[in-house]
């Protein structure tokens, strides 16, 4: 007696745990959080779907407002902003799907001292995972197909009926339900037979909705009756011409390309190109920019590109460093070198031979050397900005055609043949940083020999002196 009393509690014990624990995980998925969602479609399904819908897992945002949460930063001080979404899909013991969704938000964020710039990872808000989670959902509808001549069965039934001496009133007004188990709603669709103690004087009432069933079984009178309802406004609807269509597309085309793009931005061509302070081959480096970056162009010259960097931050580019906009040449196609130096300097003669000076980093060591002479000596330019100007076109034109006649040698010299002449060295590692991008131009000249610096217009380094 008392082993079968025992027993008995043993398992009303587990069955209550087991009630606890079905309440439990019933309740984490009924507060789940905007990442998450139960669907009643198995994972293949799911998974097909989300592949028809692979564009929308990732891309630039328009802005990070109403996307991104709270950050270590204002986001005004970031821009660029891209998601990217990875989805887990798990089965769940009902037969239907759980779907979690993760947005990950990456923005460049603009360091007002200028030494903390760079990519960073922002918290999403959820506004990402709810709208894909929304989208699935639709896509889902969408491909919802019933498959043709389907028996009726208990699941779905024929046709709805109604009484014409009574019945609910509620049978027969409420429209047809566009989803494949419209059947199973109580009190939408009766199974015929069952609605009253007479069939005698029952009659078929079509869906008085447009929006008839994509799924199920109807009877042949209701079928004919879906279908004229179905083809009458498709014959109203055919004014368009196909040109006024394909105009129509042109027109909305080129009204999103101007939103999305605007015609004021100029794209970086390199990664590690430097944005600086001011219109100088000396300024303060605030960043190095990557590849495709695009800022929004103020004003330009011949040289160097005004640009916004973020809210009131603005900084100088070099132009060769850019794609211009539509319309407006880059100076690397707009002339061989750039304007100000063509008109004020040419190279009279180049030779390979021992360094002549005693600076530490090419001492007895073989360079390229080209002396560089003024056009017009009586002309009022070619002063010490000139020079530089020139110095850095010439370096960097040299030293990509030593490498591609892989000439051994240690580094390049400028000669200026003038009345304020003067001397530019450069070793090779040092340019081949610089064209990398791991020097910026202030950088280079850091490491750069100069003779006398004055002359240039730069202060004497440790490297250089």
């Amino acid at each position: 007696m008392n082993f079968h009393l025992a027993w008995r509690n043993r398992v009303v014990l587990r069955a209550s745990m087991l009630g606890v624990f079905l309440s439990l995980c019933t309740f984490s998925l009924a507060q789940a959080g905007a990442a998450e969602r139960v669907f009643s479609q198995p994972k293949t399904i799911l998974e097909n779907a989300l592949k028809s819908m692979r564009a929308n897992l990732a891309g630039r945002l328009p802005t990070l407002d109403g996307f991104a949460g709270p950050s270590a930063h204002p986001l005004d001080q970031y821009q660029r902003g891209y998601f990217e979404v990875s989805v887990q899909i798990a089965p769940i013991p009902s037969g239907g799907s759980l779907v979690h969704v993760n947005a990950k938000i990456t923005a460049w964020y603009t360091d007002p001292a200028g030494l903390h710039s760079g990519y960073q990872l922002l918290p999403s808000n959820g506004r990402i995972e709810a709208d894909l989670l929304d989208q699935l959902a639709d896509q889902l509808a969408l491909n919802t197909e019933a498959p043709e001549n389907a028996p009726p069965s208990n699941a779905q039934m024929p046709a709805p009926r109604a009484r014409q001496g009574g019945g609910s009133a509620e049978s027969a007004t409420q429209p047809l339900q566009p989803r494949a188990s419209v059947s199973s709603q109580s009190g939408t669709l009766a199974p015929a037979g069952q609605a009253g103690s007479s069939d005698t004087d029952e009659r078929l009432i079509p869906a008085p909705s447009a929006n008839f069933p994509q799924s199920g079984s109807f009877s042949s009178s209701l079928s004919q009756g879906l279908a004229q309802q179905a083809a009458a406004p498709v014959k109203t609807n055919v004014a368009k011409t196909d040109s006024a269509l394909e105009t129509e597309a042109q027109g909305l085309a080129e009204i999103l390309k101007n939103q999305s793009h605007p015609k004021n931005l100029v794209a970086v061509k390199k990664s590690g190109t430097p944005i600086v302070a001011t219109p100088s081959l000396t300024a303060k480096t605030f960043f190095l920019a990557s590849m495709h970056d695009e800022f929004e162009m103020l004003d330009f010259n011949q040289d160097w590109v005004h640009i916004q960097i973020s809210g009131l931050s603005r900084g100088w580019v070099w132009r060769d460093s850019v794609e211009m906009p539509d319309g407006i040449p880059d100076t690397a196609t707009q002339a061989a070198t750039p304007l100000t130096a063509a008109d004020v300097f040419r190279v009279m003669r180049e030779e390979s031979a021992q360094f002549p000076g005693d600076w530490p980093a090419l001492r007895g060591k073989n360079v390229k050397i080209l002396t560089v002479q003024k056009i017009d000596e009586n002309a009022k330019t070619g002063g010490p900005e000139d020079k530089l100007a020139f110095s850095k076109y010439l370096l960097d034109k040299t030293y990509t055609e030593l490498i591609k006649q892989k000439q051994d040698l240690a580094g390049i010299v400028l000669v200026f043949d003038s009345a304020d002449g003067g001397m530019v060295a450069a070793t090779v590692t040092a340019l081949q940083q610089w064209k990398t991008g791991s020097l910026s131009d202030s950088a280079l000249w850091h490491d750069c020999f100069f003779d006398p610096p004055e002359t240039f217009a730069v202060s004497a380094s440790p490297t250089g002196q």
